[in-house]
């Protein structure tokens, strides 16, 4: 979206608003300050509505249009800003659907899903762990463009697997559906597995340097987290193999209880 906004200024000095220059606007005049940008028609602006505005770094930007008309450019919400404010839109909503999600091991150990408690339980540590773990206690790490991806993924699959376990639980079975949650999973599953890889990877430096559960122990012992995380890294590979193992062999039990109708020629 631009906005055009039309004004006039008539500057006593310098038109690129070096410091010191004085500029009149809108009637009121006043002197450059130091810090203002240079050649560039970008200055400061102090909260005062009576003088120029000045765009907020990374949403707004002013640019020349003609001498004395200047556009204000809003970058779309659609785009690398979108993906970095990720978790600050949708953090919360997140960490809630991944706390109630724990309940579907209640579910599998009562007997109202039939899934394998083990395999789902390393599914959702490794959520759990990522989430509140990696990215919630490392602001630096919010913004990155990993968080974003890794929410596409574990919503994209969740939306599928919990749309076929609500259906069979009630009774309804579609064809389509189950072969879509027992196949979705085998490119995604392992590129979430590598995004939170990278997750954990691209978290080091900032608990290398702050020291986020880092703990000093009795007996001149301590605990290095980011030595913790690395034994953490090799781990995920591990149980990725095992939890990819169990759910190849529950899609070909599932999928070979529908019949394939062959096309008379």
């Amino acid at each position: 979206m631009i906005l055009f906004i039309p004004f006039k200024e008539n500057c006593i000095g310098n038109e690129t608003g070096f410091a010191g220059d004085t500029h009149t606007f809108h009637g009121v005049s006043r002197t450059a300050r130091p810090h203002e940008k240079q050649g560039t028609g970008t200055r400061a602006w102090d909260g005062d509505l009576r003088k120029e505005p000045r765009a907020p770094a990374g949403r707004l930007s002013w640019s020349e249009h003609r001498p004395d008309t200047r556009r204000l450019q809003v970058r779309s919400p659609v785009g690398a800003h979108s993906m970095v404010d990720t978790f600050y839109a949708i953090g919360l909503v997140m960490q809630l659907c991944q706390s109630i999600s724990l309940l579907e091991l209640l579910h599998i150990y009562v007997g109202i899903e039939s899934n394998l408690l083990l395999p789902r339980f390393l599914q959702l540590t490794e959520r759990i762990i990522i989430l509140f773990v990696v990215i919630t206690s490392q602001e630096e790490v919010q913004g990155k463009y990993v968080v974003c991806v890794l929410f596409i993924f574990w919503n994209l699959l969740d939306m599928v697997r919990y749309t076929n376990s609500m259906l069979s639980v009630i009774g309804i079975s579609y064809a389509f559906l189950t072969w879509l949650n027992q196949t979705l999973w085998m490119p995604i599953y392992p590129l979430c597995v590598l995004a939170e890889a990278f997750a954990v990877y691209q978290s080091l430096p900032y608990f290398e340097s702050f020291g986020t559960y880092s703990t000093k122990l009795p007996f001149d012992l301590s605990i290095y987290f980011p030595y913790v995380l690395k034994i953490y890294l090799m781990m995920l590979f591990i149980g990725m193999y095992f939890t990819y193992s169990h759910l190849y062999s529950e899609r070909r039990d599932v999928l070979g209880v529908f019949p394939i109708k062959k096309k008379k020629l």
